[in-house]
């Protein structure tokens, strides 16, 4: 087993821009945030987990007026949504943090009046191109050319031309530590997103404009009631907000520096050289570890986007295929830090070829058989065969070392790869070992053989938690696991004869996996 790493452990998604509703990208990396904290926490870990919503910035006032009404009205009820999604995708985060909260805006004018103090910010014209949709800067050399000759920025987005009167940061100074950061082993990964920021940074490092005139929805920046900060100034900021800074609350001596800030590869920059450079600057440790993911795509392979018109809505999918389906297809589809596609079509296929034929099949046949033929009573065990430690040793190792440590590496889509395989092990045991042959002629080799299922199933079901937390949660009930048991060091313990010696009942089994069907708009092609 990994040696078992006991320091608290904070991680944080990107908070989201509410301009628009939830779309399938903001789950992805919501559901395997989750993943990952409920995985340290089954490790014995104090964990923290935030997520939350970025309400400021230019995109937000423009679309608000828009829409005749206030920028606050729409980050009310936008925010509201994404809390929404959330909560029905069995997100447990500790904080649901939003930018427009007073201890928010606190924390904010806190790190500039710190940066502010280091010399590192002074007043000039900014004069430059600004993408709105990305609230982000790009220099000249940056852009691509788009129809007509409009000029975009590296993400496609449109840019403008702006001239106002801004504060800046002094990033120049800091090229030098935040390229012997991004070297450090372990610190950005995946490597191409790591490779991507070296070359960046070693191109020169520019001072950065952190403050707007133009609009006013944002933090004000103290001293300049007439400057609200650059957006990602006060966005960054929440993942120190919600530990309390800058009071020196218990929270901020145990979590921070974050262990893990999972984002989206879009704004891997912003965390990996302006963020470090702010905390540099405000004498603040920096993030321990960067993670990149990539983005789930259409069907077609383009980028989702409310202009292509081609968002999925996340809660939609989850009603027609149920939370727990939907988090194992994200987790189990795309391997984590590259780009993945969805389709109802794949989703059904996993869905019905893994978790109901090779999981829930396994247990439903199991248990179905000793409520019918041990009248629910748990049975005894005569002895162990070659057969039945050689699946006891395959689980547990796919238990006890090979998916915590896959875990660990962020490796999300090979942890549940190799949950599967202990599944196929069982699913051939039972097979070869065929217990409903055994009831005529052996019946105390069937009983240890469904003892030996039994055990294997538990352990699955503890393994397999931070993806299925509900359905695998379910399973244990019915199996009578106590909730102390349910780590992956605790169902590895001697628990079994106690509870079969204790007159445990197995009632019988309800399917866990109802076979899914294509919705018919999905089956005609649409």
């Amino acid at each position: 087993m990994p040696e078992a790493d006991n320091t608290p452990y904070y991680i944080t998604t990107a908070i989201n821009y509410p301009n628009g509703r939830p779309h399938i990208g903001h789950a992805y990396e919501g559901i395997a945030a989750d993943v990952i904290a409920r995985f340290q926490r089954l490790q014995g870990r104090d964990v923290r987990f935030q997520t939350g919503t970025d309400e400021h910035g230019l995109k937000m006032a423009r679309k608000a007026e828009e829409q005749g009404r206030t920028a606050r009205e729409l980050a009310d009820e936008m925010s509201g949504y994404f809390r929404e999604m959330d909560d029905a995708l069995n997100i447990s985060f500790d904080r649901f943090i939003r930018t427009v909260e007073p201890d928010h805006h606190r924390a904010s004018q806190a790190i500039w009046k710190r940066m502010e103090e280091a010399g590192d910010l002074y007043l000039d014209r900014y004069e430059g191109w600004y993408s709105v949709r990305d609230e982000a800067y790009y220099d000249e050399t940056e852009l691509k050319e788009g129809e007509g000759g409009e000029k975009l920025s590296p993400q496609d987005t449109p840019v403008e031309w702006t001239v106002e009167e801004s504060w800046f940061f002094r990033l120049s100074k800091y090229q030098g530590p935040i390229l012997e950061l991004l070297k450090t082993p372990g610190f950005l990964e995946p490597a191409s997103r790591r490779n991507e920021m070296i070359a960046f940074v070693e191109g020169g490092l520019r001072d950065l404009s952190v403050s707007r005139t133009s609009f006013d929805w944002g933090v004000k920046v103290p001293g300049s009631d007439n400057h609200v900060m650059y957006v990602w100034v006060d966005a960054l900021t929440n993942y120190l907000t919600g530990l309390g800074f800058p009071e020196e609350t218990e929270n901020m001596a145990k979590f921070w520096p974050a262990s893990l800030h999972l984002i989206g590869k879009d704004i891997v920059r912003f965390h990996t050289i302006y963020w470090p450079a702010f905390l540099m600057s405000a004498k603040l440790p920096v993030p321990k570890k960067v993670f990149g993911h990539g983005f789930l795509l259409a069907r077609g392979g383009e980028k989702m986007s409310k202009s292509l018109g081609n968002v999925i809505d996340p809660l939609e999918l989850a009603e027609t295929f149920g939370v727990d389906t939907l988090r194992y297809f994200l987790m189990r589809e795309v391997a984590f830090g590259k780009d993945g596609t969805y389709s109802p079509e794949a989703i059904v296929e996993r869905s019905n070829g893994e978790l109901g034929n090779a999981f829930g099949n396994l247990a439903q046949r199991t248990l179905g058989f000793m409520a019918k033929n041990l009248g629910g009573n748990l049975p005894a065990i005569h002895g162990h065969t070659d057969a039945d430690n050689a699946l006891f040793q395959t689980v547990d190792t796919a238990i006890a070392k090979d998916i915590p440590q896959a875990f660990e590496e962020l490796a999300l889509q090979q942890a549940v790869e190799l949950w599967l395989q202990a599944v196929f092990a069982c699913n051939a045991y039972i097979d070869a070992e065929a217990p409903w042959a055994l009831r005529k002629t052996d019946p105390e080799r069937m009983e240890t053989v469904l003892a030996t299922l039994y055990i294997c199933i538990a352990q699955l079901a503890v393994a397999i938690q931070p993806v299925i937390p509900e359905s695998a949660g379910k399973l244990l009930d019915m199996l009578g696991v106590s909730d102390a048991l349910r780590t992956y060091q605790g169902i590895r313990s001697h628990w079994y004869s106690p509870l079969a010696e204790g007159g445990f009942q197995i009632e019988k089994p309800s399917p866990l996996f109802p076979r899914l069907e294509l919705p018919e708009e999905d089956e005609e092609g649409a």
